[in-house]
């Protein structure tokens, strides 16, 4: 047997994911936005900094580091933080020093998962960092400015690579399907896009296992996926017309409509983030001081989707929906700071009042700040009539509380205090 043909037996038997990682960038799919800027022309250049690549799986990571090193002609050295230790280290920077001084090559040092280097490992990369003797490629799910010491992070380029769009997975789906050879229906290759949410590696997993069973169809992906092929067009009009109802359901009062659209969406396949959030907003802009609680509710029960997950979490959403439909409505909070924003952008930002600002800092009373200002908890009430707004804002008026829920004990306080006194 061949080498040739050693090598081609060799490609035959790799995951679809590995044997369809593209080597250059006319290959690469996403992340369009990252590679027409700066670090785009560094690659082609030949002259890639430090970098460390922050972004959910299946965005490039590992294919961008890999397609680096072959644009600038380097070794390509790959290692799991979860593995390797400092005596693993310093063996690769010692080959690294001994591949530049004999044959004038650079190395790559690819880290998967480097938020899981300690504090002490990080440091032992800084040296050679700094001084080019290794071209550091970090990649991580996790934010690097929590996870990574500031000495490492001052030294790299950190890239923020963006989920796929489902686009982007689909071109790669085509490539598969092209170069395998693949039987496969446009509509079954349009679910696994939309299914893969942005992984390509998932994406293209899913390929090969619905390929084992002949046709790649929409039946034959309904035996693989079961209940979760049940999703409608996360990007299309569908998505948004059914978000846009069940805000308006909730605007409107109406429980069982939002109930309704909250179900369609978690039958679809929606991101549970993508749900809460619109609650969260909701409950602000619609509810608002007419019940103060919605909002506290929306983002407790936010904070426990992620806690719990589905399929727990649709009960939670279910509370915090009929709670916000069945609230007093107010938008009035919205509309005061719409109105304050229009305000400073058309006419300016005006000068704080002297004895409103800051007199914390040696010199500041040189200059009258804090002079004449009056403690509230000192006056009856807790209250006392003096001048917030900036001289040229001073009959400026934003916030007109309604008189539904809570809202009214609110506008009556206001009035009292203000009615007169403006």
């Amino acid at each position: 047997m061949d080498l040739f043909s050693s090598v081609n037996d060799e490609k035959k038997y790799l995951p679809l994911a590995e044997k369809m990682r593209p080597q250059t960038l006319k290959d690469f799919a996403g992340q369009t936005e990252i590679l027409r800027g700066s670090l785009g022309k560094m690659i082609a250049a030949g002259q890639t900094p430090s970098l460390i690549f922050f972004g959910a799986p299946g965005t490039g990571k590992t294919t961008l580091a890999k397609i680096i090193a072959n644009t600038t002609d380097s070794n390509f050295i790959k290692v799991n933080a979860a593995l390797s230790g400092i005596t693993e280290m310093r063996g690769i920077v010692k080959d690294a020093e001994d591949s530049r001084k004999f044959y004038g090559k650079q190395t790559i040092l690819f880290i998967d998962e480097i938020h899981r280097f300690n504090k002490g490992q990080q440091d032992f990369l800084l040296p050679y960092v700094e001084d080019g003797r290794v071209t550091l490629i970090g990649a991580t799910t996790e934010n690097p400015f929590f996870e990574v010491n500031a000495a490492l992070l001052s030294r790299v380029k950190i890239v923020r690579l963006s989920k796929l769009s489902a686009d982007d997975i689909k071109k790669i789906l085509n490539r598969a399907v092209t170069s395998e050879k693949f039987d496969a229906e446009e509509k079954a290759l349009d679910i696994i896009a939309d299914f893969a949410d942005g992984d390509a590696r998932m994406a293209l997993n899913l390929l090969e296992q619905a390929a084992f069973t002949g046709k790649i169809s929409v039946d034959s992906l309904r035996d693989l996926l079961g209940e979760k092929i049940r999703r409608y067009d996360k990007k299309g009009d569908n998505h948004y017309d059914t978000a846009s109802a069940f805000i308006k359901s909730m605007r409107g009062s109406d429980a069982d409509a939002a109930i309704f659209y909250l179900a369609k969406m978690i039958d679809g396949g929606e991101d549970l983030n993508f749900i809460a959030r619109r609650v969260v907003i909701c409950a602000a802009e619609d509810v608002g001081n007419a019940d103060p609680f919605a909002l506290v509710l929306a983002n407790s029960a936010a904070q426990a989707c992620q806690f719990v997950g589905l399929p727990e979490a649709r009960i939670i959403l279910a509370q915090a929906v009929t709670y916000i439909a069945g609230a007093p409505k107010s938008n009035a909070a919205y509309l005061a700071i719409d109105s304050a924003l229009r305000d400073v952008k058309k006419y300016g930002s005006g000068e704080v009042p002297k004895h409103l600002r800051d007199n914390q800092y040696k010199g500041a009373k040189t200059f009258g700040h804090g002079i004449g200002y009056k403690y509230p908890h000192d006056f009856e009430n807790h209250f006392v009539c003096q001048q917030y707004l900036p001289d040229d804002k001073i009959s400026a008026h934003y916030y007109n509380p309604t008189e539904l829920g809570a809202e009214l004990a609110i506008k009556n306080r206001l009035k009292k205090f203000w009615e007169n006194n403006r």
